[in-house]
């Protein structure tokens, strides 16, 4: 305990912000600050146990207004004193607390001596920054007389502030500070006896209660407590010891108080808690009363609804007693309880599932399903005639399990439309889900109901959704499906795709067999790599390439012009756009597979020819003006210089007249001006690979790619150098490959090609080629740029142009046979009008032989339906003149 010390003039003060130690205190703290370290180690650490310091509140100045009246508060009227504070500029002082150092804070003019009764060292890494930590124990008050800023830390002179023995013997003989102690013993020893009883730590207390003066004992419990500054403040300042007890009087009988008040509150969620049980057990007794007098009122009770909800919806007899068993349960239990809504929750889904009822089929009309599928898509002749063969067979055998059918494509070439197609034709309710970043198996299987905020899967929730067990379903994007900690959802979709397994599903949350054998499955994505294998043999490949600048032509006049005029209030007598013009956005301002750019190209021009309407259109007025719009509808009914509010319009008039009246004198007709106008500059320019093959040694290559085919250039130069072969653009093993391959054929066909002079023999020889493919951010692999490569080095060699209208692409062996070529229509559906897939023969006879071989090994290997959609006039020869 704190012990009478005789103070020196001046102490090393270490400041606490918002913080009071007390004479009896211990705290303990941890000193980083290069001011507070300073002082601990010269006035602690190098003095041991001699060592003091004072202890000095400091407050910021913002808070110090709301402080000054309850410190004044806190001084005894009968010793007069009055608590003042020091502003200090902390620019010129010392950082207090790592605050700012330009702030201005309050140091308190009264303190309290302290000695370390415990010091630890430590090193911080890797800064090597020391830091101590000090266990303190408060001592006795001082007051500061004068305080001195600079310096490595702060230092004061001091007065002391305790009464002497005599003067501590007269104060303990004067009767009010007896009653006052009286009454703080009798407070004190209630605390004490409810502590005890609670924490059973009262015993050492007792003790210290029966040898310590009350004046010490007052600063010891208030210590005890979590009280705030301004009253630390106040028990700091209160040197008189009577004040110092009253004060310590009334916040120790605060909280008893408070004790005594959370004592009752919990005995009466104890009551509540027993009075909810003797209700549960009066509830249990009044239904069995009514059970015997037939009193049961079965349409008011909700759980006599639900049951009857149950029973309405046809659960196969296994899951039916599974559902009464749960029911039962739920009847038991009382709201209150925690799991009453997670069950009443788990039987409603079981009640809304649809188990027997399905959608009514109509009989299936293939011309009807065809003309439909002619209405809504144009082109896609294969894919269209895979689903008119499925909805035969159907027809024929309609419990027939038919195969999942998984639509690959770039986007926006009819994915999705072609899957809500199938459901039209079938007469069934259509469900999209999407899958597109899913991550949690528990997004396929369920959440367990043990886990808080469990919900079923989404594909138990769609059925649910959509009222009816035989609905088609798309899975969308199953390509995009990921895979983490919880699970792999591509994984928990064998089952549901399984005609063997998914009529037996096992939902998590529901923990009962559902079946999805009556559900018919259509998937879509982007790309075939990213899915398991296992999962794609589960279903069947249904590729849509995208669609050629004709077709694209054909779908944008056809659909897409109707429909954006549709969408924004327009039609053909407001705004026209020309097939050239359509051409002209195809060839300049979209370069894409499906048809979305091209639809959003065309809806900035409907919505310029929307305010230009807008613009014009006249309101009917309320006066003479009415005849601005020609309309005989008007004018029938109004006289000259007549006026009215409203003209009311009989229901039998046409529609088509009412029009009329509001029709602008010429329709907008979209011409080469207004598209540069609305749609900006063209952003692609068929220019650019005429720029780009001025040179000898740049060809012009297709690439497939995910959204489609794209065009790939390939520049080729030689230096000065040891024959080396240098490559560059981020370039894959097999592309690297067919370089070699490419090079290799055309130094053994040097002659052949006339690529040297007669003295020369090694093409190579003081030469490094560099090829290089642009963008080189993108990585890029594949067999399909031998050729690209061949003609770029024979260009380089040869020193002749490649025709910048031309584009090639096919794999090219070291004997100069061309394979046969993949994905025509996927590579050319990207690119513009300038470029076709092309052969080309050169001018001597072997040339042309390995050329038509290619050609006829290229045909073979492609339908003539493609062939066809390209036309023979496509073809073109590459003529290095």
């Amino acid at each position: 305990m704190a012990e009478s010390v005789e103070l020196p003039g001046r102490l090393a003060i270490l400041p606490f912000r918002n913080k009071v130690l007390l004479p009896g205190a211990f705290i303990r703290i941890r000193c980083t600050s290069q001011s507070s370290v300073k002082l601990v180690e010269q006035e602690l650490w190098q003095r041991e146990e001699k060592g003091l310091i004072g202890i000095l509140p400091v407050q910021d100045a913002a808070e110090t207004t709301s402080m000054d009246s309850m410190l004044s508060q806190g001084v005894g009227s009968e010793s007069g004193e009055r608590s003042s504070n020091v502003q200090v500029s902390t620019s010129d002082a010392h950082k207090v607390d790592g605050k700012n150092p330009s702030e201005v804070i309050h140091w308190h003019n009264r303190g309290v001596a302290a000695r370390a009764l415990h010091l630890s060292r430590g090193v911080e890494k890797p800064s090597g920054r020391v830091t101590y930590i000090v266990v303190l124990e408060g001592l006795c008050r001082f007051n500061i007389e004068e305080l001195n800023t600079r310096g490595p830390y702060c230092t004061a002179k001091i007065s002391p502030l305790e009464m002497t023995k005599s003067e501590m013997e007269q104060v303990e003989q004067d009767p009010d500070f007896v009653t006052l102690s009286r009454q703080f013993k009798a407070i004190a020893m209630e605390l004490i006896s409810i502590l005890e009883q609670k924490q059973k730590t009262g015993g050492r207390i007792k003790v210290l209660l029966e040898t310590l003066p009350f004046h010490k004992l007052a600063d010891i419990f208030v210590a005890s407590f979590e009280i705030s500054f301004e009253e630390q403040l106040c028990m700091l300042d209160s040197v008189d010891p009577k004040v110092r007890l009253s004060k310590a009087t009334e916040l120790v009988d605060r909280h008893l108080q408070s004790i005594r008040v959370a004592e009752k509150i919990t005995q009466k969620v104890e009551g509540q808690l027993s009075k909810s049980q003797k209700e549960y057990l009066l509830r249990q007794q009044m239904r069995a009363i009514k059970e015997e007098l037939g009193d049961n009122d079965d349409d008011e009770d909700d759980l006599a609804s639900l049951e009857r909800k149950m029973q309405n919806a046809g659960m196969p007899s296994n899951i039916w007693k599974h559902a009464q068993r749960e029911l039962r349960r739920l009847k038991k239990m009382q709201p209150q309880q925690p799991g009453y809504n997670s069950s009443r929750v788990y039987l409603d889904l079981l009640a809304d599932l649809p188990w027997q009822k399905a959608s009514e089929e109509q009989e299936l009309d293939l011309k009807a399903a065809k003309d439909h599928l002619d209405c809504d898509h144009y082109g896609l002749v294969k894919i269209k005639q895979r689903i008119i063969e499925y909805l035969a067979v159907r027809k024929l055998k309609p419990d027939a399990r038919g195969p999942v059918l998984c639509f690959v494509g770039p986007p926006g070439v009819g994915k999705t439309s072609l899957a809500s197609s199938i459901a039209a034709a079938l007469g069934r309710k259509f469900i999209r889900i999407s899958l597109g970043g899913v991550k949690d198996e528990a997004d396929i299987r369920g959440h367990r109901r043990t886990y808080i905020g469990s919900m079923p899967g989404r594909l138990i929730d769609g059925l649910k959704r959509v009222g009816v067990c035989n609905p088609v379903m798309l899975l969308d994007e199953i390509d995009k499906t990921g895979s983490d900690v919880r699970g792999d959802p591509a994984s928990a979709l064998l089952e549901v795709l399984d005609p063997e397994q998914n009529k037996s599903f096992n939902d998590h949350y529901l923990n009962v067999p559902f079946d999805l054998s009556k559900v018919i499955f259509v998937a879509t994505a982007n790309r075939m790599q990213p899915i398991p294998p296992p999962l794609l043999d589960r279903m069947e490949v249904i590729e849509l390439p995208g669609y050629t600048a004709e077709e694209k032509l054909r779908i944008a006049m056809q659909h897409l012009i109707p429909r954006v005029l549709d969408q924004h209030g327009l039609s053909s007598a407001f705004l026209q756009i020309p097939e050239d013009m359509v051409k002209l956005v195809i060839q300049r301002y979209t370069r894409e597979a499906g048809v979305r750019n091209l639809e959003r190209n065309l809806a900035a021009l409907a919505r310029a020819a929307a305010v230009r309407v807008a613009e014009r259109e006249q309101a009917v007025s309320v006066s003479k003006d009415v005849h601005k719009i020609t309309s005989p509808l008007l004018d029938n009914r109004l006289a000259e210089g007549a006026e009215m509010e409203m003209e009311v319009i009989p229901m039998v008039v046409n529609n088509h007249e009412i029009s009329n009246a509001f029709r602008i004198a010429s329709p907008l007709v979209v011409d080469e001006a207004m598209l540069e106008k609305i749609l900006g500059p063209p952003r692609f320019d068929d220019q650019e690979a005429a720029d780009r093959v001025a040179t000898p040694g740049v060809s012009v290559g297709l690439v497939w790619t995910a959204f489609g085919g794209e065009v790939q250039f390939v520049e080729a130069t030689s230096v000065v150098g040891n024959g080396e072969l240098r490559l560059t653009g981020q370039l894959g093993d097999v592309i690297k490959e067919s370089a070699q391959i490419a090079l290799t054929w055309v130094r053994a066909r040097v002659e052949d090609l006339k690529l040297a002079a007669a003295e020369e023999t090694d093409l190579l020889q003081g030469k490094d080629i560099h090829i290089h493919f642009p963008a080189g951010a993108v990585p890029k692999d594949g067999p399909s740029a031998g050729v690209t490569l061949v003609t770029a080095l024979v260009s380089l060699f040869s020193q002749k142009n490649v025709r910048a209208d031309t584009a090639m692409t096919g794999e090219m062996t070291l004997r100069g046979l061309v394979l046969p070529v993949g994905g025509v229509k996927d590579k050319v559906c990207f690119v513009s009008y300038s470029y076709y897939f092309s052969l080309f023969p050169a001018k001597n006879m072997y040339f042309d032989t390995f050329w038509l071989h290619t050609y006829i090994r290229w045909y073979s290997a492609t339908n003539r339906e493609t062939v066809k959609a390209f036309g023979s006039h496509h073809f073109r020869y590459i003529l290095l003149l």
